[in-house]
């Protein structure tokens, strides 16, 4: 199978590990294998349950982080299947471009795969989508898998038959084995992988009831319990209903509701409520939306570990713990007990209730030791948040608890790097008519503060504007106080720093005075100190950082007090002590990448090529600054198009230049631009300083030289160094003065 020749596309998006043996399919690996290798669109065909999304998962493993995986089982609305791809595959862009715009720029030029798993409720979309992609990225493989094709030209199909006889064999002993349990190869076994036609979904229900029942008596279950399903679907007793469904989906469904008729009342009525989970989901979670009425909380446990035994429910051990998660043919079967029953519209209120709740204890919680650890648990529910939004923003006087939801997630939107996404969420929940005006509002300012973020001007001060007229009416303070320091920030990226100064001020003391200290509050202050670093009071600036960071150390706080260290990092450097400046530049890289916050990393990729710069090592600040550029298209508009925050750029280029020359300066550019982000941050983290009394300048290793840059200048004394970096870093003073 041929795979990436280039660095790989998807560094976030490789496809996940397998938590179960793989059994059998060599043939058809090959098989699809070839197809790839012939034709840009291969679709996996098949029943549900027969293994298509297995098979694909591992063709894709086989290119490596140059296949990218997309689950689009739990995408409801077809509006969203491009977000689902961007964020399935770790894309990160926090403009106001379309995620397909974000899609085409990395993949440009770029051989990979793209896998689109679970697509037909959604094949229109998806149909749409694959074609434009094909058509744009010569390079670009899709694989699909589904019940049905896309219905595109040149797509191939590759339908997937049921596992033979010794395979559905080794797989259902396999599998027995798992629960510790011994099945010999006999003919007993053999005849109930015949009677469940090789169907690996089928194959594995039985093998977990293999404890209760021997595989004779499993067969015979299901040889009386499919006769009588035959016999149902047959119109006079011998000719099948025109339209039914066929023969494998029939077997499929009776395996499946054998074993639901095997589960015990708890067991069938917990499978039944947990359908209402998108993708996976926590203990907490099924103890709170699956528990009363027939099913105490204190035997959620019990009655989920019988599922788990009897394979209909799976478990999957993430960076947030524990999870469990239902095949979505397992999970239709329950969601259609569950309609049947008529308790389908409480359950999602109940499991729309619990994440609401849990949007709210994470925002209150940001603001403490934890803000890694939220960030892990809100990026494993976001397909359950997808899900309740989607249930408040789509039933009757639900508005203002969409509204209440969209809004409370702005630390997910922000701090985590899913803007576009976040915009799309509170500009539907902001159109929406709701009698609680204070839901409304707080979506108002997030949006507002989402849209500055993505350098969008005009809609930002609309909904700004809006907030705060409508919160002068109402008489909310809070809401008043948060528009009015979005507005502040506003005004900060447009260089109006006195207005920005003004606004943000009273913002602060607003906040006193209700008594409002988190994470929002403490970035207002460092808003307040840039626009005093702007203006030329270094000192009044590094007082108000100094103070955010001790607030923050005192909170275990980590995402503001990155932007506090930006600052005071900035201060460093113009006083003079690079190294310092370095140092707390780091610290913030570090914390603002695992947040996946780009605005904050390129910022300080775009400060550390200065400092580096300053420190004499032009060719690595060239590279710095390439590797900026890259990103700034997935930020906006580059540094808001500020004169203040363009300074250091502009100065660190004309040093650079100065320095290296107009062609290799261009070339390490070049070189920069080259490098992923995750690759750029290492080298700008891992970027060698020399030891303490060394009689040489801060030089890059040998393999992160410029391109054919194999000369070097003699090597200053170390009381030269540190004089020349002075002087560096004063010239760029008073440039930066001048600028200001």
């Amino acid at each position: 199978m041929r795979g990436p020749q280039r660095p790989a596309p998807f560094p976030d998006g490789d496809p996940p590990l397998e938590l179960t043996t793989f059994v059998g399919r060599s043939s058809e690996l090959a098989g699809l294998a070839a197809a790839l290798g012939e034709a840009r669109l291969v679709t996996v065909t098949g029943v549900g349950g027969v293994g298509k999304s297995r098979l694909a998962a591992r063709a894709a493993a086989g290119w490596g982080a140059g296949a990218g995986r997309v689950e689009l089982a739990a995408v409801r609305d077809p509006q969203f299947v491009e977000y689902a791809v961007v964020e399935a595959l770790g894309l990160t862009d926090h403009t106001a471009r379309l995620p397909r715009e974000t899609l085409l720029e990395h993949l440009a030029g770029r051989p990979a795969l793209l896998v689109l798993d679970g697509f037909e409720h959604l094949a229109a979309a998806c149909a749409e989508l694959t074609a434009d992609l094909l058509r744009k990225l010569p390079e670009l493989s899709v694989l699909t898998a589904g019940r049905r094709p896309l219905g595109l030209a040149g797509e191939r199909l590759f339908p997937l038959a049921p596992l033979g006889a010794d395979e559905a064999v080794e797989l259902f002993t396999d599998r027995a084995r798992e629960q510790g349990l011994t099945v010999p190869e006999g003919p007993e076994v053999r005849e109930l992988c015949r009677r469940l036609e090789g169907i690996p979904l089928a194959l594995e229900l039985a093998a977990g009831r293999v404890r209760a029942l021997s595989p004779a008596q499993l067969a015979q279950r299901l040889d009386d319990r499919f006769r009588l399903l035959v016999a149902d679907a047959r119109g006079d007793g011998a000719h099948p209903v025109p339209g039914g469904p066929p023969a494998r989906h029939q077997t499929l469904r009776t395996a499946i509701g054998w074993s639901h008729e095997l589960c015990t009342p708890a067991e069938r009525l917990l499978w039944a409520r947990l359908s209402v989970f998108a993708q996976t989901f926590d203990l907490e979670a099924a103890e709170y939306v699956c528990s009363g009425d027939g099913l105490p909380a204190e035997d959620v446990l019990d009655v989920l570990s019988a599922l788990l035994v009897q394979s209909v429910v799976t478990r999957e051990d993430t960076p947030a713990g524990p999870r469990y998660r239902m095949l979505d043919t397992v999970r239709d079967y329950g969601a259609d007990w569950l309609e049947a029953a008529g308790d389908a519209g409480r359950l999602r209120r109940l499991h729309r209730d619990w994440y609401l709740g849990l949007a709210t204890w994470c925002e209150l919680d940001w603001f403490s030791p934890r803000q890694h650890e939220i960030a892990r648990r809100v990026e494993a529910e976001l397909a359950n948040l997808r899900a309740a939004l989607e249930f408040c923003l789509t039933e009757p006087d639900e508005a203002h608890l969409g509204q209440c939801l969209a809004g409370s997630l702005w630390f997910c939107w922000v701090g985590c790097g899913r803007l576009a996404e976040g915009r799309r969420w509170l500009e539907r929940s902001v159109e929406l008519e709701s009698e609680y005006e204070q839901s409304r509002l707080k979506a108002l300012w997030v949006l507002g503060y989402v849209a500055i973020l993505q350098g969008e001007t005009v809609p930002a001060l609309a909904a700004l504007r809006e907030c705060r007229e409508q919160a002068e009416r109402a008489a909310d303070a809070t809401a008043v106080a948060y528009a009015e320091h979005r507005s502040g920030c506003l005004a900060l990226v447009g260089d109006d720093m006195a207005g920005a100064e003004t606004l943000l001020r009273s913002a602060l003391e607003r906040y006193q005075e209700i008594g409002e200290l988190n994470s929002n509050v403490l970035m207002a202050q460092v808003e307040l100190a840039m626009t005093r670093a702007f203006q030329g009071d270094l000192p009044d600036a590094v007082r108000l950082c100094q103070d955010v960071r001790q607030v923050c150390e005192d909170h275990g706080e980590r995402w503001a007090r990155s932007y506090a260290l930006y600052v005071l990092a900035y201060a460093a450097w113009l006083d003079g002590e690079p190294a310092r400046a370095r140092e707390l530049l780091a610290d913030c890289l570090g914390h603002a990448h695992a947040f996946r916050d780009l605005l904050a990393e390129v910022l300080t990729l775009e400060l550390l090529a200065l400092v580096t710069v300053t420190e004499g090592d032009a060719a690595e600040a060239a590279v710095l600054q390439g590797a900026a550029a890259r990103l700034w298209p997935s930020v906006g508009l580059p540094l808001f198009g500020s004169a203040h925050y363009n300074a250091p750029h502009e100065r660190c280029a004309a040093l650079a230049r100065q320095e290296l020359g107009d062609v290799r300066y261009e070339k390490c550019v070049r070189e920069g631009a080259r490098l992923d982000r995750a690759t750029a941050v290492a080298r700008a983290l891992g970027h060698e300083r020399p030891a303490e009394g060394a009689g040489k300048r801060a030089l890059a290793p040998a393999d992160r030289r410029c391109p054919d840059d194999g000369k070097r200048k003699p090597a200053a004394s170390p009381a030269r160094q540190d004089r020349a970096g002075r002087r560096r870093a004063e010239n760029v003073r008073r440039g930066w003065d001048q600028r200001a």
